[in-house]
């Protein structure tokens, strides 16, 4: 039998079901006579445009002569049902011996950087080969002009998004339990006075939520980059999700395999941040990186050179930044998982109070984005967004942003919906709270189902300092599945989420 790379022509059909990436299902004996395996690539084409996607092999699904497309692959091709489509192997990417280079710990060239994003964008790779470029990193860590590299590619193979005056933005490291909410405060302080604050978030990597995923619960988040643009002139403000508007569509790619192997590189990190906040044109931006144990960031002496990291690409981008090390010692506020933190923010905006973590952060970082803007005193900025919290001008804000996206502007917090099964650790002792484990905390809101499940998560009664009586709440689990719920009170019997002490230690002997 002679075996064919070339190009072949197939009758397309979608397959409605979301793989969430490209896939083609083939029939065996085609991919047979085209040298075609499980997981293959190949190279799909309709008319002008063309897409990689991975095949996978069925006797009996589709017949000889015919292809299914998932819904990725049909999107981005814009099949139909019987649509004619040529199928090619794709065999090695142009880019896999730069590839390769990165993973011996070679130096890469900005070109030979941009061929692999370009490849990884384009969807020639799989995800074993963007791991070990990701893990390539935790090994070899990129030098200052492989990162700088790295960031201008990923915002060339993108969208970017420009505006008619200078954009404004604030975005945290994470790595600390419940600071999700901390932007959805600190955004409408910023655009309450006046300047624009598009603010694109990512979802959750390996906290129990991000930005995006917390201010979802109150309103939409995802929108075209024209949509972005007629929102920010109407309210000054935004939070949404960088995902649909394919900024800097490489780091997405990554994040989703980042999120399976629990790893988030620091030079792919500052990549990823500073990528996003360049294809939205942002030119001042103030960065939070929450130090303290079991948060992502340990050690203050670790801090800084992070923080030098994020000063020097900016300058060699062209962006301002000011970098804010912050306290991350114990979770931001009293609530962590999506709907809980979306509560809590929505509770501190209209009540002009809340936790002192969450509002003094808050207030903190908004304060510094309107320094760099030049219009406010350095040293003032705090004292200026203090005012604008307390005066509500901040709430009415954000019930702007959160109607401008489709979301209920009157909302009460006791409307947000948590999840419906709760569980409720209480005190075994008379004392008071010495720690809270941050890590233990995100274990617990994951296994209870956040971020995915939006109610899920962890609601303190008592934080560091505070004093309590034995059986007193110390923190609330909620879920919306029973089974996911138990394995979260398992997790959090076996690992203490929080630690009550009396006076007395041990008594000896």
């Amino acid at each position: 039998m002679l075996v064919s790379k070339e190009a072949r022509n197939f009758t397309a059909g979608v397959l409605e079901v979301s793989t969430g990436s490209p896939l083609l299902v083939v029939n065996e004996q085609d991919a047979l006579e085209m040298s075609l395996t499980p997981h293959s690539k190949v190279l799909v084409k309709y008319e002008d445009r063309e897409a990689y996607a991975t095949v996978t092999l069925t006797k009996t699904m589709v017949a000889k002569g015919r292809v299914l497309a998932s819904i990725e692959l049909a999107e981005k091709l814009g099949l139909k049902e019987g649509y004619p489509v040529q199928v090619k192997p794709a065999g090695l990417p142009g880019s896999y011996a730069y590839l390769l280079k990165r993973i011996r710990g070679e130096r890469l060239s900005y070109n030979e950087m941009y061929s692999i994003i370009r490849d990884v964008v384009n969807g020639a790779y799989g995800e074993a080969e963007i791991a070990a470029f990701l893990l390539s990193q935790q090994f070899y860590v990129l030098d200052e002009d492989e990162l700088t590299s790295l960031i201008k590619a990923m915002v060339e193979t993108g969208v970017k998004i420009s505006f008619d005056e200078p954009v404004f933005d604030e975005h945290s490291i994470g790595g600390v339990p419940g600071n999700s909410k901390v932007a959805m405060v600190a955004v409408p302080i910023v655009a309450s006075f006046g300047l624009l604050i598009p603010k694109t978030s990512s979802r959750a990597i390996t906290s129990p939520a991000g930005t995006a995923d917390t201010m979802e619960v109150l309103a939409r988040v995802d929108f075209t980059a024209e949509e972005i643009r007629e929102l920010a002139k109407k309210t000054r403000g935004l939070l949404v999700w960088g995902g649909k508007l394919n900024l800097a569509p490489a780091d997405d790619i990554f994040v989703n395999v980042e999120r399976k192997l629990s790893i988030d590189p620091w030079h792919q990190m500052v990549a990823s941040i500073l990528s996003k906040k360049l294809a939205m044109s942002v030119e001042s931006l103030v960065i939070d990186i929450p130090v303290g144990k079991k948060a992502k960031i340990e050690e203050p002496g670790h801090a800084d050179q992070l923080a030098g990291l994020f000063i020097r690409q900016a300058a060699k981008l062209g962006m301002r930044v000011k970098v804010a090390i912050t306290f991350g010692g114990q979770p931001i506020g009293m609530s962590v998982g999506p709907a809980l933190e979306a509560k809590e923010a929505l509770e501190a905006l209209l009540n002009r109070r809340g936790s002192r973590s969450l509002v003094d952060k808050a207030v903190l970082i908004a304060g510094l984005t309107m320094e760099l803007s030049g219009k406010v005193p350095p040293g003032q900025g705090e004292s200026y967004a203090r005012e604008l919290f307390s005066s509500g001008r901040a709430y009415e804000k954000f019930r702007e942003i959160v109607e401008a996206q489709g979301g209920n502007p009157n909302i009460k917090p006791e409307e947000v919906p948590l999840g419906r099964y709760t569980y409720t650790f209480k005190s075994p002792l008379e004392g008071a709270v010495t720690y809270i484990d941050n890590a233990a905390v995100t274990m617990v809101a994951r296994a209870a189902g956040a971020p995915f499940d939006k109610g899920a998560g962890v609601q303190f009664h008592a934080k560091v300092g505070y004093r309590v009586n034995k059986g007193d709440p110390l923190f609330t689990i909620y879920s919306n599945s029973e089974s996911r719920l138990e394995e979260a009170i398992s997790l959090a019997s076996k690992y203490s989420l929080i630690t009550v002490e009396g006076m007395l230690l041990k008594t000896l002997p």
